[in-house]
């Protein structure tokens, strides 16, 4: 894979074409002295459960991605934190845009590194995978970035139907995880 700082080829402060690699996570300018360093961009995740059915199950609450990158796979709700807002603040406005849920509480689960291409770019993230409790799941409807809403049964998801490498990764520990658990008494 090529890595993403090789589609800069001139330097963004002042143009210069003197734009080299420098220790292999940043471009250096040898004409005005700007460095760039790519770091991941920030993302997260949210893993909403609910109990459903007769039989009192649990439900994950998983999204049909509507757009590419991977467009028609499965999908956690999340996406990009925006500037000025914190990781916790970025999931619940991801959830709100995607499903329409308002996220009352978040726990932090843990974090993946990710490579996401988009517009023939590909950008680094740091994946942050959040459990988020809502109140009320009645209201959940498809928007923004989600074609279709699906509460799916963990025992019953394949992490391979997730088109996004991290997700896949995380709904794989999340499955590893609930399935070590203790059993309740």
């Amino acid at each position: 894979m090529t890595h993403p700082l090789d589609i800069f080829a001139f330097c963004p402060h002042c143009g210069a074409a003197a734009f080299v690699p420098h220790g292999g996570k940043a471009k250096h300018c040898e004409a005005c002295g700007f460095t760039y360093y790519l770091n991941p961009s920030a993302a997260t995740v949210a893993l909403i459960e609910r109990t459903a059915g007769a039989d009192a199950h649990t439900e994950w609450l998983c999204v049909r991605r509507a757009k590419e990158p991977a467009r028609g796979t499965l999908d956690l709700p999340g996406g990009f934190s925006d500037m000025d807002e914190t990781s916790e603040q970025g999931v619940c406005r991801e959830v709100r845009e995607e499903t329409g849920l308002e996220v009352e509480r978040t726990e932090f689960l843990f974090s993946l590194p990710n490579r996401y291409e988009y517009s023939g770019m590909v950008i680094p993230t740091i994946d942050m995978f959040y459990r988020c409790h809502v109140a009320d799941t009645t209201q959940a409807c498809a928007a923004d970035d989600a074609a279709e809403l699906l509460w799916l049964r963990p025992e019953d998801i394949d992490p391979a139907a997730f088109g996004l490498t991290s997700i896949r990764h995380g709904v794989t520990r999340l499955l590893a995880e609930r399935n070590s658990r203790p059993a309740e008494l």
